[in-house]
């Protein structure tokens, strides 16, 4: 694995493209320097399924060149939409609109499903493939499916696919038993174009979920309560065009500040979205991470490191929103891994979310899990290993882990992380990390 010479530049590629998935890591090095945070993975992805609501051009801004991002790109050009890149803008064009989607990038990512009320409410029906996604445990879109029933729509689940069809969907009550993010985002952007008003009970409170109703409004959608357990949503004729600028990513905020508190150094974020970090700000400041926010838009993160601070155990619990994001879950049980004591972390939210413990282990973690709950006994200091991501926020937790662990890592299974992170390893190296991207 000795390869510290080696560049993060290109590698051979994957069958989609993407670099043979594996991310050596030294660690021990201070991460010292500016990390600029990427718009949000979980609002672009909704931003552009809600852009195949009007037929005149949406131009959104700050979106992540991430494989997410690329393969959402898929979909909306293989149901007919017009897709073009520039920067970090993409402009779309949904003139023209069909009805059936691409199999394998809606195989691929969860979020393809998000595209199902948008062109059910305009075409008035849609057939799409099952979604994929990281293995959290179960996630049945029912509360998608039973939403649209209410508002009028047939469904029928066939062959691995699934069809749904309403001559024009109709506002009414509905009636969440859980507060799904992608059910909520799902059924707001149906109900835009429904004949009356729908009000969603018991709906996701997320941030994102508030991008999507600035951005739909500005659109001329008639949307209000993002951000509350009730949102309700006056249907319109039509929307027009709009540009508009995606939210800084705070899952992507909260994994490098982990980072920056397990490898030690002086490390500054922005723009920080800090309004709705306060869970996890506040279980930082829980565990002794030495954290200030010199400005609106800034945070900054230093001290010696998981290693030589000494960071205290805590009790974690992964909740929906305003709770501590279950996406960050992952990497902070990493950094709980060093702390001086045992500390106890649970996830509400999946079922599933422990899968990265293992690899965990092999770089020396005392970790035992039971369903949804891990008891995490601090040891000194981890080991560097091989390793592998499952998924997405498994990844992180590798990354945060090797960054503090003595010796070296190799992280294979990293495209999940390019799902998430853009330029993943040129960003932490900018800021002192020995990184790169290696082929297995």
């Amino acid at each position: 694995m000795g390869r510290s010479g080696m560049p993060a530049g290109e590698m051979p590629a994957d069958g989609g493209g993407w670099p043979l998935q594996a991310i050596w890591i030294r660690g021990g090095s201070p991460l010292r320097g500016t990390v600029e945070i990427q718009g949000a993975k979980n609002s672009a992805l909704k931003l552009m399924a809600a852009a195949l609501l009007t037929a005149e051009p949406c131009v959104l801004e700050n979106v992540p060149d991430i494989r997410d991002v690329r393969m959402m790109i898929e979909i909306l050009t293989g149901l007919g939409a017009e897709v073009t890149r520039e920067g970090d803008q993409l402009r779309i064009v949904a003139r023209e609109l069909g009805e059936e989607t691409p199999v394998e990038p809606v195989r691929e990512m969860r979020a393809g499903i998000q595209v199902m009320g948008p062109v059910v409410a305009r075409r008035g029906r849609i057939r799409i493939f099952q979604p994929g996604g990281c293995s959290l445990g179960p996630r049945p879109i029912d509360f998608h499916l039973q939403g649209l029933r209410a508002m009028g729509a047939q469904v029928a689940e066939e062959f691995g696919f699934i069809r749904v069809e309403a001559e024009r969907l109709r506002g009414t009550d509905i009636y969440l038993d859980f507060p799904s993010v992608g059910a909520t985002e799902n059924l707001m952007m149906a109900a835009v174009l429904a004949e009356g008003v729908t009000v969603i009970h018991n709906a996701a409170r997320e941030p994102e979920i508030e991008d999507a109703q600035r951005f739909l409004n500005q659109c001329g959608a008639r949307v209000s309560g993002a951000g509350t357990g009730v949102i309700r949503v006056e249907g319109v004729e039509g929307l027009r065009g709009g540009r508009y600028r995606v939210m800084p990513d705070r899952i992507e905020t909260a994994t490098f500040l982990l980072a920056g508190a397990a490898a030690g150094g002086d490390l500054a974020l922005r723009p920080a979205p800090v309004y709705c970090l306060e869970a996890v700000l506040s279980k930082m400041t829980e565990i002794g991470v030495h954290w200030e926010r010199p400005d609106r838009e800034t945070l900054r993160v230093w001290g010696a490191g998981a290693v030589e601070e000494g960071y205290r155990p805590a009790r974690v619990r992964a909740l929906p929103y305003p709770g501590f994001p279950t996406d960050v879950q992952p990497p902070m049980t990493a950094l709980l891994a060093m702390a001086r004591g045992t500390s106890m972390v649970s996830d509400e939210v999946h079922s599933a979310r422990f899968g990265y413990v293992g690899e965990l282990r092999r770089m020396g973690a005392d970790i035992w899990t039971d369903g949804r709950t891990a008891v995490v006994r601090g040891v000194k200091r981890l080991t560097g290993a091989q390793v592998a991501a499952a998924d997405l926020r498994g990844g992180a937790a590798l990354i945060v882990a090797a960054l503090a662990a003595e010796g070296e890592s190799l992280i294979e299974g990293a495209t999940h992380l390019y799902r998430g992170y853009a330029r993943l390893e040129e960003r932490l190296a900018g800021v002192g990390a020995r990184i790169a991207r290696v082929e297995v």
